[in-house]
């Protein structure tokens, strides 16, 4: 007898880890499937966050036309999603003949033009630091930078960008089309989401929404107008010294802000480089130098700025964080993931305060971090 129940819990015991591991590669084969098709979808992903992004901006816009002009829903959806398109028609109209006037100032498509202007500024460079006694030409025979170079990653480069930009009109019309319809139907998705929502959790993750979508909308209205004087203060810079196309630079090197600190070190050495090329005929020591310099220079003030006055105050009081709790929660999201970390740092980080505030409000940390949300 002793020996038959032995035998019944070894085959039950198989039995339940059989079914356990079952279940486990089950679970895996499920996960994989699924982040597989996550893969395959992510353009639609990207149309849908998007999407969310301008419902996060066009929210106040939406709910002042309704509440201060009176205007019926769907007449201030369409008037909000006009608002969008003739802003993005805008951009293109005021931005595609600069870049193109830029792209063949600077010989984009030219592989041996590029050389050959680069080539230039290293002599040109040389010549100013063999005039102090530095020698410059053994310098840089040792370091050997020219056949560590390849000049044919710049077409390259613009041909990835012209075949974004073919694409960009699917993606424009599918994005307009999704924020289109999360604006008119917004009640009826808030009515079908609280029929998905437990009943037990159905107050606080209405209200955690209810915050996020107020923070997270000031926040990236805030995004936008800190953008906005970035753009303007450099592009007084570029004025003053009466570069090219100050426009287009001033407005990519506004952009490169979105990235936290290193976009603000790019766009410098983005709008030094261009200011190089764009006084190639110069004589370099009396001109190119100076000017790029003080360009250097201008550029370092507008982040002082920046980074002193407009991000703090825009930012803290948007997301309801002081500046050097943005700061720590940026560079600890850039190194565990990188420049993409740190752009989606501060909106996720908005999240979790949130979240915890709601579901943990007697726990002393998230009272400490959440107690101006």
């Amino acid at each position: 007898l002793y020996n038959i129940n032995k035998k019944l819990i070894e085959m039950i015991t198989s039995k339940t880890i059989a079914n356990g591991i079952l279940k486990a590669i089950g679970t895996l084969v499920v996960i994989a499937i699924g982040l597989y098709l996550l893969y395959q979808i992510q353009s639609v992903l990207i149309y849908l966050v998007v999407a969310l992004i301008l419902i996060l901006i066009g929210n106040p816009i939406l709910d002042f036309l309704k509440k201060r002009l009176k205007f019926k829903h769907t007449l201030a959806t369409v008037t909000t999603l006009l608002f969008f398109v003739l802003i993005i028609v805008g951009f293109i109209a005021l931005f595609i003949p600069l870049v193109l006037s830029q792209s063949q100032n600077l010989s984009l498509l030219d592989t041996e033009s590029i050389e050959k202007n680069a080539t230039l500024l290293t002599n040109q460079l040389i010549t100013l630091l063999e005039s102090h006694h530095i020698d410059a030409s053994r310098i840089i025979k040792e370091a050997n930078i020219s056949s560590k170079i390849n000049f044919s990653f710049i077409p390259n480069l613009l041909n990835t960008i012209l075949g974004t930009i073919s694409s960009f009109g699917i993606g424009l019309a599918s994005v307009l089309f999704i924020t289109f319809f999360f604006f008119k139907d917004r009640e009826l998705f808030v009515i079908g989401a609280k029929k998905l929502i437990p009943d037990s959790h159905e107050t606080q993750i209405l209200n955690s929404l209810e915050k996020i979508n107020h923070l997270l909308s000031r926040y990236f209205i805030g995004l936008l107008l800190q953008l906005g004087i970035v753009f303007v203060l450099y592009l007084i810079v570029l004025s003053i010294f009466n570069i090219p196309d100050a426009i287009i630079i001033a407005f990519l090197c506004a952009v490169l802000n979105i990235i936290p600190y290193i976009g603000p070190l790019i766009a410098t050495v983005l709008a030094a480089i261009l200011t190089m090329i764009s006084h190639l005929g110069s004589d370099f020591q009396t001109v190119t130098l100076p000017t790029t310099i003080s360009i250097l220079i201008g550029f370092w003030i507008v982040q002082l700025i920046d980074n002193n006055v407009s991000q703090p105050i825009i930012f803290s009081k948007s997301v309801s964080s002081h500046p050097l709790e943005i700061f720590l929660v940026i560079l600890i999201a850039g190194f565990l993931s990188g420049i993409l970390g740190m752009i989606i740092a501060v909106p996720l980080y908005t999240i979790l305060k949130v979240v915890g505030k709601e579901f943990f409000p007697n726990n002393i940390v998230i009272q400490l971090l959440t107690k101006n949300i």
